[in-house]
């Protein structure tokens, strides 16, 4: 069988956000129904970044086997002009082991990012929430916004990032996109007045604590994806209702491996994974008053529902380059 070859913008083509955003939470409860094997995880730090390898699997219809190799170099951006995060997925018959699929990764780790953010504010952010936080103004903060304008009645966003031009391009340009109001704020000012709050930044220490929320808001710790990164005070998460997207990975690499680490929180602790809120196995929020954290690190089986689509809908346009590899 030929091997599709699917450039970034076939896959921008082929997936929109409220389908990634669907297929994403039908692999989260998936998983919470314990349909699903353990998705792998595989980090490998280099002196100007890293590379991490994600790998699970699928029933959806047809076996689906996928695995992300995705590398994030934060000096990127600044010093050469490239991504931060670069990458591609291989996607695989789980049956017999025939590469459907090469495909860029970026797209689909941006969308599928915010999808996990929009799914768990389905679930866990209060009903009345009109608005949000973004903090870190890059392509995974544009995500972040759209998703969460499809899941709840929005009405306003803040914005904030180091670099106070790019927040302000930013701003001007999601505004004109989405047609909401989205406005450049101090980040503690901003934080205090939402009901939602996204930190998907490469910081090495925390910057969100405890004096900078108030109760019932929703907290989608989005950065963190490997030990050394970290965005929520341990102090903040021990206060908080505590929602994984895997446990393991998330004490491994996460906001919680810092807390665990410093003994502010123990992995007992943490209430649930998003998947076992989907599947209907614990409740979600519970109350107004809940602060609630969402630690999201990526699950590989995001990437394989995600990726199982993009090539379905290849194959029905016909888009895409066919290489024989075994050829």
């Amino acid at each position: 069988m030929p091997t599709l070859v699917l450039s970034a913008q076939d896959v921008r083509n082929l997936l929109t956000i409220d389908e990634c955003i669907a297929v994403v939470e039908n692999a989260f409860r998936l998983h919470g129904e314990g349909k699903t094997g353990a998705p792998g995880l595989l980090g490998l730090h280099l002196k100007n970044g890293g590379f991490h390898i994600k790998a699970g699997a699928l029933d959806l219809g047809r076996n689906y086997f996928a695995a992300k190799v995705n590398g994030n170099f934060p000096g990127n951006r600044s010093l050469l002009g490239l991504p931060t995060i670069q990458g591609i997925i291989v996607l695989a018959d789980g049956d017999n082991g025939v590469p459907l699929a090469v495909m860029d990764s970026m797209e689909i780790t941006a969308q599928r990012t915010a999808a996990a953010t929009a799914v768990a504010a389905k679930y866990l952010a209060r009903k009345d929430s009109r608005v949000a936080t973004i903090c870190g103004c890059g392509v995974q903060g544009a995500y972040q916004l759209r998703a969460l304008a499809r899941v709840l009645a929005l009405n306003h966003f803040f914005v904030s990032d180091l670099d106070g031009r790019r927040a302000v391009q930013f701003a001007e340009q999601l505004q004109w996109e989405s047609g909401l109001e989205v406005q450049v704020r101090a980040f503690h000012e901003a934080v205090l007045e939402s009901d939602v709050c996204v930190t998907c930044t490469t910081s090495r220490r925390y910057f969100l604590t405890r004096a900078d929320v108030v109760r019932g808001t929703l907290i989608a710790a989005v950065g963190a994806d490997n030990p050394e990164k970290q965005e929520i005070e341990p102090a903040l998460m021990a206060r908080s209702r505590i929602v994984c997207d895997v446990v393991e990975q998330c004490a491994a690499i996460g906001d919680l491996h810092h807390a665990i680490e410093c003994s502010a929180v123990a992995k007992m602790d943490v209430y649930a994974e998003l998947g076992e809120i989907v599947a209907g196995k614990k409740i979600g929020r519970t109350s107004n008053e809940e602060l609630v954290i969402f630690d999201s690190t990526g699950m590989a089986l995001q990437d394989v529902a995600a990726a199982a689509l993009v090539y379905e809908k290849a194959v029905s346009a016909r888009a895409g380059l066919s290489i024989e590899f075994a050829a």
